[in-house]
Order: structure tokens, then sequence, then C-alpha cells
């Protein structure tokens, strides 16, 4: 198999290069025996944006692995297209496939803020720092036209609560006046995303995302205004990205970066599917090598749903990465870290005539 350079059908700019099957749906469409049509059977590469109108927008979190009580999403599909993301296969539930239809079919939720602001009023809601996005990225291309974020920050800051944010697209910097209100009562911390700093490597495994030397401006830029951001080196693939993570620190400590994280990569449901696929277009020559390093992390398979594991994986290469990540820390972020969440802050704007809707 080859690369898009050589492979007329590659889609280029797109992550994944095939729609998988739904587990959920009953039919499926298939070109089988291509000899028998009159035309090739088309797929609409076109981006389509769909709404829904959900009756809540904070979910509860319900990983150990995962810190923090709440999340909101305001997408679900993302046109950044990484290639690795495990928000993959939650397509699948509202009937699309975790391929190329991820990537496409975006579904966004114009009354989130309405939702969000709904739940905060509600008595019994109890304050903790709510994670957005745990699931597609917040500030993907769409939010620069729809502006729901930018709305839920707003509704957040109104209320003096505190969120997480975790991003790999410059786009944050456009609510950088929200976020420094929101920092100078510690209600705000950023983590951006970056995998690799090899061009080569990202435009085909996260194809319509920031450069990386973008993405550590980012970091530059938040933390000179005030808001405390890190970076997210995830997932770390061995053979793909492993080697780069003290190079990724480093940089990132350069741009003022104050914290770091990382997870192992895991390949659930149809992202193994995809990734099989995916790497054996791009890197043929090293393919096998590279799938039978992410099984040796999960027990000898390529997905793990284990709670304690899952994330961080086992085994020696395991812990070589663990040891590599906390070294690099150890060197380049040793210190910066004491950020901690403003709980006490929180208010409800009782005099405000339009809560009286709620």
């Amino acid at each position: 198999m080859i690369n898009e350079e050589g492979n007329p059908n590659y889609f280029k700019g797109r992550g994944a290069q095939l729609n998988t099957d739904n587990r959920f749906s009953k039919n499926v469409y298939r070109e089988e025996h291509d000899e028998m049509i009159d035309e090739p059977l088309l797929s609409d590469s076109r981006t389509q944006i769909l709404f829904e109108y959900p009756k809540k927008i904070v979910n509860p979190i319900k990983s150990p692995d995962v810190p923090g009580k709440y999340s909101m999403n305001p997408y679900q599909g993302c046109e950044h297209g990484c290639i690795y993301c495990y928000a993959r296969n939650t397509h699948e539930y509202w009937g699309y496939s975790a391929g190329l239809d991820f990537e496409r079919k975006i579904i966004a939720k114009p009354d989130a803020p309405r939702l969000l602001e709904k739940q905060l009023m509600n008595k019994n809601w109890e304050v903790s720092a709510i994670l957005l996005s745990g699931n597609t990225d917040c500030y993907q291309p769409q939010e620069r036209k729809l502006k729901i974020t930018r709305e839920l920050l707003e509704v957040l800051l109104k209320f003096k609560h505190p969120v997480g944010i975790i991003t790999k697209n410059n786009l944050i910097l456009r609510d950088i006046d929200i976020l420094q209100e929101m920092a100078s009562h510690r209600l705000v911390h950023v983590m951006v995303s970056i995998t690799t700093l090899r061009e080569e490597l990202r435009v085909k495994m996260e194809p319509r995302t920031v450069t990386a030397l973008n993405r550590m401006k980012v970091i530059e830029e938040l933390n000179k205004a005030g808001i405390p951001t890190g970076i997210m080196t995830a997932p770390i693939i061995p053979g793909l990205n492993s080697e780069e993570i003290p190079a990724l620190i480093e940089t990132a400590a350069n741009h003022q970066a104050i914290t770091a994280g990382y997870e192992i990569v895991r390949l659930n449901g149809s992202i193994g599917e995809l990734f099989k696929d995916w790497i054996f277009k791009n890197y043929p020559d090293r393919a096998e090598k590279v799938l039978h390093q992410i099984a040796e992390l999960h027990g000898g398979k390529v997905n793990d749903s284990r709670f304690g594991t899952r994330m961080r994986g086992e085994g020696n290469i395991a812990q070589s990465i663990n040891q590599l990540f906390k070294m690099s820390v150890k060197k380049h972020l040793s210190g910066r870290d004491n950020f901690e969440f403003n709980l006490t802050a929180f208010q409800r704007p009782n005099n405000n005539p339009q809560m009286k809707l709620f």
C-alpha cells in the first residue's frame, strides 16, 4: 500500500482513509464488485454541520483515570482528523462511521450555553472544574463561525465557575480576553495537545491541525497573559513519536509551559482498523513493528479498556516511556506547576431578570 504521493484514491487532508462499519447499523453499503457497476460509489468529501439539541450539556466523568467530576462537549466529531482519536468510536452512537464520517459530519450543540446556565443555576449543583472538552476539540475549525465555546466561557465567567480546557487549535487565542479574566480568579487551566515536532508526521497523523510551532506559540502567549498552560503529549505511539518526548517537553518549557501530561495510544473499537489501514498506507516499512509495540503495551492487544492501565500501558515499553517522560519533566519543568482551581468564587447571578426563565 502506498501513501498519498502515489495513490490517487488517498483522501488528502483527512486522517481516516475509509469508513468503517457502524456496529449498531443493520445495513452497510459496500463497493465489492466494481466491474459490475457503471459508476464508482462516490463519497461526499465536504464537511457537513449537523445540529443537535440535547437535554443537558454537562456530563459526569465516570472514569477513574480522568481527573475531575464533569465534562462538556459542544461538538461531536472533529475536522482535525487525528487518526488515533479515541472519540471516533462515539460517532457510531449517532449512526455514523468512526472513520471519514467522524471528520466530515460534525455535530454542533448551539443550545449548550443555555443548558450550562440552567445547570449552574440548579441549587444542588456541586462546584468542581468542568473539563472542556473531554471528547472532541472545543476549538475545532467550526468554532470560528459558531462560537459555542466562547459563549460557554462567557457563562462560566459570569458564574465564576472553574474550567479546564484541552485543545490543539490556536483559535483559543481569540478568547484570551475571557480567559485572562477567569485566570485572575484562578478559574481556568489550559493544556495544549502536541504529539510531534515533525511536520512530515503531523500532516499525515493530524491533517487539519495547527503546526506544532504555532501550538508552542499558543502555550507562550497564554502563559504571558497569566493563563496557566501546559503541554499534553498525547497519545504517545511507540515507533512513531515516543522518542520525541524530551524534545517536546524541552520546547514547551522554552515557550513558558508550566506542566506536562501524557497518555499511551490505545486502539479501541473501530480505531484499530482505521489506524492499521492508515499506518500501512503511510509507513509500510514500520507498520508491523509499531502495531506489535502498541499491542505489547496492552497485554498483547492493541485495544485496552482496563482502568488504571489503558492510558499508561504496561510492560517494558510502557516503563521506558514513563521514565523518559518523568526525567524530561524533572529536567525542564521542575517547580513550575503550583496551580489549584479556586472553588470558592462561584456565585449565581440571582439579580439577573433572565434567570427567572429557569
